[in-house]
């Protein structure tokens, strides 16, 4: 049984460690650091090298960091959680090696985590009480989707993205409209000067649950560029971006939490940091159902999530050896996808 879970995150481009410890009402955290690099910005998005680079630097100083909150120190530690994927696979790779180095020098218990199933849990981590079942609206720069969750563990796939992620789309849109990386947050500041005056589309609305945000993408392009003051239509062009895009998240979510029959809402990911779209999923379901995003620092890619996940895994007795490898496209333990059906574009899992 693991009393002490040091949790490791390196997918993308934050650096991130966290320490749960055993209480009598379940795990809690006590050490938490995240390290955003700031190197990609110059670039408009990340560079995979330079995000391993940065992991290298800054995890031993990560990890200290996350012990030092905690007041423990790396003895004390008698097991490990790591993203093994998906994600960058350079980054990956950094934290999943550090997490075997530890694991093995320690004889510690080492677990890998799905990154995406992270984000399904950052929520207990607040609410130790919070239970399935529920609706997860998953919104990063890499994912979206919509998952049925009957229990811890248990998921089964409602609709994804068939292109873009609706992260994905913001980092672009922010881009037409000359802002910074990453976009999410540089849009939801300038729209809180505009109006939704152009009126985008909202694409497949009405048509299942899966989404696509590449249609959104090139209409707001081709507004950019019919822009006879780009200067002065930037606010509106941001606000009404984001109004296409947050009615869509919220409009596929409603039909799920139809089609299941649930009555909570969970909605994690990067994009779920945004307290505009907090806004628009409360004032759209009001009390027809009960919305639960985590804190913004849980929403982002961090440790916390995935130790966790990982510490629900440990529970049941599942953990991996000194082979666990970093994979760009791990498979999510226990996702059921749907049937193919004909004419659709989904593959069988």
């Amino acid at each position: 049984m693991v009393d002490v879970l040091l949790g490791i995150e390196t997918s993308c481009d934050e650096t991130s460690a966290a320490v749960l410890v055993r209480k009598p009402n379940g795990p809690e955290l006590a050490g938490l650091v995240i390290l955003s690099q700031d190197v990609h910005r110059i670039y408009g998005g990340v560079v995979p090298e330079l995000a391993s680079r940065a992991h290298l630097t800054a995890i031993d100083a990560v990890v200290d960091g996350a012990l030092d909150e905690a007041g423990l120190p790396i003895s004390a530690v008698d097991g490990i959680a790591v993203t093994a994927g998906p994600g960058l696979v350079g980054s990956l790779m950094v934290g999943v090696c550090y997490a075997k180095a530890l694991a093995a020098v320690g004889n510690r218990t080492l677990i890998g985590v799905h990154h995406l199933e992270g984000h399904v849990f950052a929520s207990l981590l607040e609410d130790p009480s919070f239970q399935p079942p529920f609706v997860a609206l998953i919104v990063s720069g890499g994912h979206t989707l919509l998952l049925d969750v009957p229990n811890w563990g248990h998921y089964h796939l409602l609709g994804e993205t068939r292109d873009d992620a609706a992260g994905e789309a913001f980092d672009k849109v922010a881009s037409m409209l000359g802002l910074g990386y990453p976009g999410g947050p540089e849009i939801e500041r300038l729209a809180k000067d505009g109006v939704d005056r152009f009126k985008f589309p909202r694409p497949m609305l009405g048509s299942g649950l899966d989404f696509s945000f590449s249609g959104l993408k090139t209409a707001v392009l081709y507004a950019v560029k019919a822009s006879e003051n780009l200067e002065a239509d930037r606010a509106d062009l941001a606000a009404s971006f984001q109004a296409a895009a947050f009615d869509v998240l919220t409009s596929k979510a409603a039909a799920a939490l139809a089609e299941t029959g649930y009555s909570t809402l969970v909605i994690g990911g990067g994009v779920a940091c945004s307290r505009s779209l907090a806004l628009v999923a409360n004032e759209r379901f009001g009390r027809s159902a009960r919305v639960v995003i985590a804190s913004q620092r849980l929403n982002a890619d961090n440790a916390a999530m995935i130790a966790r996940a990982g510490w629900f895994h440990l529970d049941l007795g599942r953990s991996s050896d000194l082979y666990l490898d970093a994979d760009p496209r791990m498979p999510w333990p226990g996702l059921i996808r749907p049937r193919i059906k004909q004419g659709s574009r989904r593959n069988v899992g």
